[in-house]
């Protein structure tokens, strides 16, 4: 474990995902044990690696943030799982040379690149080099059911390394990714933004991947297209009957009648007032109504006389 992975990086608490890349790069670089006898130091350049493989991922960086070493490296209490932070214990694959090539590009790192401040002084873009694509860079989109339900659409900021136009340095630069959430789009849909990662004179740039992360809603659970929805009951409801009174997502509030004695495996299927099909917004799965039972703590004889001769059935 690095310890303070901000001071690792030399920035503060505050850098954005742009100055996190801007500082890996530059100590990187550095402190690569390849690029110069001076600096270059196999114990910084594994720490480096390892500070910004955490502080360059918003679900390790935001589990750092505020759980600290040992919320990241125990993992963080199950109460806390639900928040969209990391929650598996995280150890660094210890291969800082690749964590460099990843985020430079190429098997070999120093062939292809010139820093915007100082030229490499091994290397540079090789004649007639393949270019190949560099990783494909995956983050997570959080959705609430409302969003999913009605659909919306979403800018989403990202930094990354584009090259200037003299082929050889590079610079970052911000930019805005407009993603149209349809109706009914279901949690792990992924929307792809080819060749918006970052580039380099041999790397093509790879894709960038946005994975669909569903929040949790107070009334609602998602099972695929249906919605499921538990009601508090009483026991006498449960065998004379009553109507549950659902708001649903579009506002509207439904009254369902429910006749029949609800046992406790007991559901109640309402059609088409589920979630809207992604492939044909005007269908919808359905809802279906759960029960919870709530029983009496206590009865009094009398009441229980009346209860058992009321359920004597001749």
């Amino acid at each position: 474990m690095v310890g303070d992975y901000y001071k690792t990086l030399d920035i503060n608490r505050n850098a954005t995902d742009a100055d996190i890349k801007k500082a890996y790069r530059r100590l990187a670089l550095k402190f690569h044990p390849s690029s110069n006898r001076e600096t270059g130091s196999t114990e910084t350049f594994c720490q480096l690696g390892e500070a910004y493989d955490v502080l360059s991922d918003p679900r390790k960086k935001a589990t750092y943030d505020k759980f600290g070493e040992d919320g990241l490296t125990g993992g963080i209490p199950p109460e806390f799982g639900s928040s969209g932070a990391w929650s598996s214990k995280y150890v660094y694959h210890g291969k800082p040379e690749k964590t460099f090539r990843d985020f430079f590009g190429g098997d070999n790192p120093f062939a292809d690149f010139l820093t915007n401040d100082t030229p490499l002084q091994f290397g540079g873009l090789q004649p007639g080099a393949v270019k190949t694509q560099g990783p494909q860079i995956e983050r997570d989109l959080h959705l609430s059911l409302d969003d999913l339900f009605h659909g919306c659409s979403k800018h989403i900021k990202i930094s990354h390394r584009v090259m200037n136009e003299d082929g050889h340095t590079s610079g970052i630069k911000d930019k805005i990714l407009a993603i149209n959430v349809k109706p009914g789009w279901k949690e792990g849909t992924r929307i792809i933004f080819p060749k918006e990662g970052d580039q380099g004179p041999n790397c093509i740039p790879g894709d960038i991947v946005f994975i669909v992360r569903q929040t949790s809603h107070s009334l609602f659970v998602r099972q695929h297209n249906d919605l499921i929805y538990k009601a508090q009951i009483t026991l006498q409801m449960a065998l004379i009957g009553f109507s549950v009174d659902v708001q649903t997502l579009d506002g509207r509030l439904i009254s369902i009648p429910v006749n029949d004695i609800v046992h406790p495996s007991y559901h109640k299927v309402v059609t088409g007032e589920g979630m809207p099909l992604s492939q044909d917004p005007e269908r919808r799965g359905n809802l279906i109504i759960t029960f919870d039972i709530q029983f009496p703590k206590k009865l009094s004889a009398d009441r229980k006389y009346l209860i058992k001769h009321a359920l004597t059935f001749k």
